[in-house]
């Protein structure tokens, strides 16, 4: 295997907004959430179930602080289609508030998942159950059994250990890593996939990053910034084999320092939902796409003895760029997932190949080539030029 990283979506040259991306482009440029994955990787040939292969994994996303158990930030979220699972989210919809780690796996893995995070945060807080509330994990999930020995629930605890102990700011590893090993979008191998954006000082420099764990959609579908990517590529892989069914879904955690409210959360998290359709979703009755988001503004202490938590609010008609920023940072997510993953095989020798990259790199070239020229012929004739004495 190449060991060189592929390029993300930006480096070819596809158009993806006005604003610019964070130091990382992840959403790890949110101040204090870090992210870590756990990657199960094992066997190849015809399925053996309980044995593999196994092409899955867990990636955990931590809110920010030391202890978001103690430290609570405000969340709130978003279901388009609802034939998908974050476990914990009822919970987390009602009160407003995140208070685990957010963990992302694959479908039959969600129960495992939980109970390992339940282990670890109860080591971590031997109060749980005791003198405070018991705790619901945040747990997404997507099907990745085109791939993977999923019935094998071949992740375990120390799977969800690995991915939360080793959570950290900066690069976000992208594409067949963590809960995106086994997953595939547009026809194409897909998985985890990570964006930013940081608003001008003119309308706060606040940042928003978007995390996406993506699997769905067929490849006719698949559009790059606007361009028809899918339908240009579908005929020459028209013969590729595929899933038939589409066991299409995405999660997709947003982050951001802007100080909201959880009803304003899950007002970002709908525009979300917008970014997803940029890339050619249209929400499928199999499909599950369910969104999350937080803030790290604001935390919420656990315990106080103060009967009033004042919390700075941004106010309603200043989110408006914020919402442009999370369609942006969502569409070029679930684009760097695409862009980072290779080829991958797995059960009964199927195989989902990567996006042609070189192939998309001059379909954008030529794109642009065309609206400058156009812009050119567009452009009012200049000045004649001064006459000679």
């Amino acid at each position: 295997m190449d060991p060189r990283p592929r390029p993300r979506a930006r480096d070819l040259g596809i158009p993806l907004g006005r604003f610019r991306p964070g130091r990382w482009n992840a959403i790890t440029d949110v101040a204090g959430v870090r992210v870590g994955h756990s990657t199960i990787v094992r066997g190849s040939g015809p399925l053996k179930p309980g044995k593999g292969p196994v092409r899955t994994g867990v990636t955990c996303i931590l809110p920010g602080g030391a202890n978001v158990f103690d430290e609570r930030v405000v969340g709130g979220g978003f279901v388009l289609n609802g034939a998908g699972e974050m476990s914990g989210m009822t919970q987390l919809l009602e009160w407003g508030l995140v208070e685990t780690p957010i963990l992302l796996t694959n479908t039959l893995s969600v129960g495992a998942v939980s109970d390992a995070a339940v282990k670890w945060m109860v080591e971590q807080n031997p109060g749980i159950g005791l003198q405070h509330d018991v705790i619901i994990p945040l747990v997404g999930e997507c099907d990745d059994s085109w791939l993977n020995d999923v019935a094998g629930r071949h992740v375990q605890d120390q799977h969800v250990y690995e991915a939360i102990n080793t959570a950290s700011d900066g690069p976000v590893a992208e594409g067949s890593v963590g809960g995106g090993t086994g997953m595939i979008t547009c026809d194409f191998k897909a998985g985890i996939g990570t964006s930013s954006r940081k608003l001008p000082e003119s309308m706060g420099a606040y940042t928003v990053g978007v995390l996406v764990m993506s699997n769905f959609g067929l490849m006719r579908q698949l559009r790059m910034g606007g361009l028809p990517v899918g339908e240009i590529l579908a005929e020459r892989y028209a013969t590729l084999p595929r899933r038939q069914r589409n066991y299409g879904s995405i999660i997709a955690v947003l982050a951001t320092d802007a100080p909201l409210t959880s009803h304003q959360l899950s007002r970002v998290s709908r525009r979300a939902a917008l970014g997803i359709g940029r890339v050619g979703s249209s929400a499928m009755h199999g499909s599950g796409e369910i969104l999350l988001a937080f803030s790290t503004a604001n935390q919420v202490p656990r315990e106080s003895r103060k009967m009033v938590y004042r919390m700075k609010v941004l106010l309603d008609p200043r989110l408006d760029p914020l919402y442009e920023a999370v369609i942006e940072a969502t569409e070029e997510a679930i684009l760097n997932a695409l862009c980072a993953a290779r080829d991958m095989d797995g059960v009964n020798g199927n195989v989902s190949r990567a996006l042609p990259l070189a192939e998309v790199r001059e379909l954008a070239a030529r794109w642009q080539g065309e609206v400058e020229a156009g812009r050119r012929a567009r452009r009012p004739p200049g000045p004649p030029p001064a006459r000679k004495e």
